[in-house]
């Protein structure tokens, strides 16, 4: 369906080539940003990449789930999990709405 996903050296590359910095400057801007997002989420919930989308950090209940090898019930504990929430700009833009 398509190629290789992009690294994070070709990204880091393709910045410092179209914002005209050093490679060393791109990947600290890189490292910038996922560090705020990681910090952004844990402290207030989320964090908005504008014209991507958002992290969400949200609670999953518990639940009884079915161990497949025995078909045995557990109980699977609640926790936090980190969601994605992809902008609709950014989605209409790589799948096109149906018409």
């Amino acid at each position: 369906m398509a190629g290789k996903p992009m690294t994070k050296g070709q990204f880091v590359s393709l910045i410092a080539e179209k914002a005209g910095i050093t490679k060393v400057a791109a990947n600290q801007i890189l490292d910038i940003i996922a560090t705020t997002a990681v910090n952004e989420t844990k402290k207030n919930g989320q964090f908005v990449l504008p014209g991507l989308g958002k992290l969400v950090k949200s609670q999953r209940k518990a639940r009884m789930g079915r161990n497949p090898q025995t078909g045995a019930a557990i109980k699977i504990p609640a926790k936090t999990v980190v969601k994605f929430r992809v902008a609709k700009a950014c989605k209409d833009a790589v799948v096109p709405p149906k018409k």
